[in-house]
């Protein structure tokens, strides 16, 4: 509802001239402090102990990086003549970028999967997508994504490095910022929400939105559902084919059908130039509210599944027949 109501706010109100210059350094400051946190967060130790599951992980690794960017070139070749090439594109950037933290263990923890494999999975995707993903979209989105210079210098000045100092300063921290979970939460939000403003307000004033009728809106729901039930369809059937028991299917099913928004919002800033973000990153908020929808049904049906009783076996015994 927050990403909604700030989407009504840059249609309504824009930001324009000197503001949106002091919103753009702004933008920019939170994106570093947005990854330093990821760094200061994930606990060099617990990423060392979830190496232990290294079936698990190189699969929703495959997952994150190898299934989701197939499905997003054979959606992006579908529904480039309905969609455009914008949008068409911004569905294959949304399949480029890791998995999700938060929601992935929340709906792991939700559904009695495996918490601890899904806290492993999910920092070692998020701390892949910083290469992975940039590299991924300079080979696939070709002329579309900028891979100059300038760019691999604010990946790094803004992504890469925060994150190194973040894992640096967790010594010192570490304590800090498990006693005030609420205010970094405040902080990781505020931060999606201050780049979904700015990305749309300058399309406001760019004038792209009108390009997008309500026929083209309902194809882009359609495919980024698509896609998602695809990943949600293969992962469950490779969770079972590969003999994982059901904490791990659980684990894999979620971690690897998520694609971050708050990833992919600071990267898809520093990547695409100009008026061309807002349409870009549309598909991927899109996304993101789908896989929240579904995976919230799927993870409270599971959860409940799991906490039925087993039926116990029913032992029956013929009845002695009393002789004379």
């Amino acid at each position: 509802m927050a990403i909604l109501g700030t989407v009504g706010l840059a249609t309504l109100l824009p930001a324009r001239g000197g503001t949106a210059t002091g919103l753009s350094h702004a933008t920019v400051f939170v994106i570093g402090l947005l990854f330093f946190l990821y760094g200061a967060r994930l606990s060099p130790k617990a990423a060392w102990d979830g190496v232990k599951q290294w079936r698990l992980h190189l699969v929703i690794l495959g997952s994150t990086f190898v299934l989701f960017p197939l499905l997003g070139l054979a959606a992006e070749a579908a529904s480039e003549p309905v969609l455009g090439p914008d949008l068409a594109k911004g569905v294959l950037f949304l399949t480029l970028l890791p998995s999700t933290v938060q929601s992935s263990i929340a709906f792991t923890s939700l559904a009695r999967g495996n918490v601890a494999a899904a806290v492993c999975a999910a920092s070692f995707s998020s701390l892949a997508g910083i290469v992975v993903t940039p590299a991924l979209a300079s080979v696939v989105l070709g002329g579309a994504v900028r891979v100059d210079g300038s760019a691999v210098t604010s990946l790094t000045a803004q992504l890469l490095l925060p994150f190194i100092a973040g894992q640096v300063a967790r010594r010192w921290i570490a304590d800090w910022i498990g006693a005030h979970k609420p205010l970094l939460t405040v902080v990781d939000r505020g931060s999606i929400l201050l780049v979904v403003y700015s990305a749309f307000s300058e399309g406001m004033v760019s004038g792209v939105w009108h390009s997008v009728s309500l026929p083209r809106l309902g194809t882009l729901v359609v495919c980024c559902a698509a896609v998602l039930a695809a990943v949600l369809t293969l992962t469950g059937l490779a969770s079972r084919q590969l003999g994982f028991a059901r904490p791990e299917r659980v684990t894999l099913v979620f971690c690897g059908s998520k694609k971050s928004l708050a990833a992919g919002l600071p990267m898809a800033a520093v990547l695409f130039p100009g008026h061309a973000l807002s349409l870009m990153v549309l598909p991927l908020m899109l996304f993101h509210q789908i896989q929240l929808m579904v995976c919230t049904v799927l993870a409270r049906r599971w959860g409940h599944e799991a906490e039925l009783p087993q039926p116990a076996a029913i032992l029956t015994a013929r009845p002695a027949i009393p002789t004379a």
